[in-house]
């Protein structure tokens, strides 16, 4: 727009890493616009500002406001700045709680009868997180430089045995982010219902936030991501090869807004935080390990292994090594100010809430609080931190279920994120909920049963007094003795100890699967039953390989393989001992050579050592890099020496 000031208002806004022309602000500050007027312009000007397709004031999507001699606090106001004798300076100011969205602003002069207004050109209001009146004010400036301004992340995965990382373009700042940001909003099931209604709701964070959270993926509503957990990715690109979120938004939008094949929770977790952070909101990602999937609502999860040791997927219930989601950070009108703060949404599809698939925001508070009655899903995210575990013997045959046992302390471990300022892993588990273990956590959760009112119901899947007593004779678990990495065989090692002062005889069916990470099994690698005698309180260790060649073919992307070891007890009850496994990926080493300097070329050598005893054929390098590389670099590495066994290339 003519005259509208992108630098200086940019600065003060702290939007100048927008790479658009267009005025990019945010709500309850001052911006200055300058365009050509006449001699006394205080009298006659009256602005306009309006956004939506039905831009009215009860909606407030529009606003008409004159010059005043001070900023007004609860509407938009103009505060003349300066004049000259063919230029006028004038200081606009939204309400802390405006709209978010773009905005036409436009201007009429009243004394010349009723001349049309004359458009002064458009621009984009976003939340505003350093303005004390905002909804998502965040007081320490600290946090809101790396949830609102850094477009880099560090996303945690693997699972609670072996926490892995890895790096994540948020990219929210990048040239048609922000169009694209705003053009979700105009795509969701509510702006298609009732177009100004859903426009005027736009200053609510919570409302925003989860009407992403359905946006985000394609179930419902034609969103951005389609999820596939099935291991296999044909048609698309496999979840895990994704470095940033840039490159799936802009897909999105040039397939003419079909869904981008293909997300798992991390993909959905990075690209609701870069929507949101680009639309002002501080946010973050959460990784949870072992996270249940609590599909019946009763915050138990439910197991079942055949009489082979084999798991078995037959229950909507299921826990995942580990599930990534996001904490927004704003105040909760709808609810007692104990429960501002960090809140959670979710925009994987797991179950539905309100009949689409969308979660939150729940606030983080209310689930330590076991408070799972309060708005939005806290029962599910409750269940995902802290739901109790039920592992069932199950025979297809009769169909008979028998507990092996159950555990309250293993749903939601070492929940992480990532540090303010730095690529450190905070633990913020006890955030969501009291020690496991201790009597606080334990009134939580049954204060949690009982508002869901599953205290007194008769449930006929839940274990009886005497299975949940049941005492077992040995004990077993499984120990690594070796590198976990591709390219390398598995060596573990089962433990197993007799805890009785009589001689056990023990038979075991041992299995091992290639899951996802949601623990979905996929191809059995390995099978072996052994029968042992156990003496009194003896402790026996069977080592246990899986070579590479064996398990190489039916890995899946995520590097999970699931092993189990059902121990039938003569004459006690059986035993399962179950580990999950996640293999690292060979390391690709990044050096910069010489001196790195602003507009200068530097040179920089990429190392991958081939880990495994055969060629490998075919690699592709993919590189990004926010404002050093025009897009994704993708080189081919096809030099014969270079994959040869044990080599290393270095493009």
């Amino acid at each position: 727009a003519a005259g509208i000031y992108v630098t200086k208002n940019a600065r003060d806004h702290h939007t100048s890493k927008f790479s658009s022309k267009e005025l990019i602000v945010r709500r309850g500050q001052a911006f200055i616009v300058t365009f050509n007027g006449t001699e006394q312009p205080e009298q006659n000007l009256t602005f306009i500002a309006e956004t939506g397709p039905k831009p009215s004031k009860l909606a407030k999507t529009q606003a008409t406001f004159g010059i005043s001699s001070t900023v007004s606090k609860e509407s938009w106001s103009a505060v003349l700045q300066s004049t000259s004798s063919n230029s006028v300076s004038i200081s606009i100011s939204s309400p802390p709680n405006a709209v978010i969205g773009r905005y036409k602003l436009s201007v009429q002069t009243t004394s010349i009868g009723s001349s049309s207004p004359a458009s002064l050109g458009t621009f984009v209001l976003l939340f505003n997180p350093w303005s004390s009146g905002d909804d998502v004010f965040m007081p320490n400036k600290a946090e809101c430089e790396e949830y609102v301004l850094e477009e880099f992340g560090i996303i945690f995965a693997g699972n609670k045995n072996h926490i892995s990382s890895f790096g994540w373009n948020f990219g929210q700042f990048q040239g048609d982010i922000l169009n694209i940001c705003l053009s979700m909003l105009d795509r969701s099931l509510n702006y298609r219902q009732d177009p100004a209604t859903d426009v005027s709701h736009r200053n609510d964070p919570k409302y925003l936030g989860r009407v992403l959270s359905a946006m985000v993926n394609a179930n419902d509503d034609q969103g951005v991501l389609l999820g596939n957990w099935s291991g296999n990715y044909e048609g698309g690109k496999s979840p895990s090869s994704w470095t940033g979120s840039g490159e799936i938004l802009q897909n999105w939008k040039k397939s003419g807004f079909k869904p981008v094949k293909y997300g798992q929770c991390w993909v959905f977790a990075a690209v609701l935080t870069t929507v949101l952070r680009c639309l002002g909101i501080p946010t973050r990602t959460i990784t949870n390990f072992s996270s249940a999937h609590d599909a019946d609502g009763n915050l138990r999860v439910d197991e079942f292994y055949d009489a082979s040791g084999n798991h078995l997927d037959r229950a909507a219930d299921s826990i995942w090594n580990f599930h990534v989601w996001n904490e927004s950070w704003f105040s909760r009108s709808d609810l007692d100010p104990s429960y501002s703060g960090w809140q959670v949404l979710d925009a994987t599809p797991q179950e539905e809430s309100g009949g689409i698939y969308q979660c939150g925001p729940a606030s983080r508070n209310a689930i330590k609080e076991g408070d799972v009655d309060l708005d939005y899903d806290c029962p599910f995210v409750f269940a995902e931190v802290n739901a109790d575990c039920m592992y069932w013997n199950y025979d297809p045959a009769s169909g008979k279920k028998t507990l092996m046992f159950s555990e309250s302390t293993v749903i939601g471990q070492f929940i992480s994120t990532k540090a303010v300022g730095k690529d450190d892993r905070v633990d913020v588990t006890n955030d969501y909920k009291y020690e496991e273990g201790s009597t606080k956590e334990r009134d939580v959760f049954k204060k949690a049963r009982k508002k869901l009112g599953l205290e007194d119901k008769f449930d006929p899947t839940a274990p009886t007094p005497q299975e949940i007593d049941q005492k077992p004779d040995i004990s077993g678990k499984f120990k690594v003795a070796g590198p976990l990495e591709v390219g390398k065989d598995l060596n573990l090692i089962l433990v197993l100890a007799n805890l009785q002062s009589d001689a056990k005889t023990v038979h075991l069916n041992m299995t091992a699967w290639s899951t996802v990470y949601t623990r979905r099994p996929v191809h059995e690698i390995w099978k072996d039953s052994i029968s042992v005698t156990l003496s009194p309180r003896e402790e026996k260790q069977f080592p246990i390989k899986i070579p590479y060649t064996e398990y190489q073919q039916q890995l899946t992307t995520d590097n999970t393989i699931q092993v189990t070891a059902l121990c039938h007890v003569e004459g006690g009850i059986q035993v399962l001992v179950q580990r999950d496994i996640t293999l690292d990926n060979p390391a690709i080493d990044i050096q910069v050579l010489g001196e790195a300097k602003v507009n200068k070329e530097v040179d920089v050598e990429v190392i991958f050592t081939n880990p495994i005893d055969t060629e490998v054929m075919d690699c592709v390098l993919q590189v990004e890099g926010n404002d050093l590389l025009r897009g994704i670099l993708e080189i081919e590495i096809a030099f014969k020496e270079q994959t040869k066994p044990r080599s290393v290339a270095t493009p």
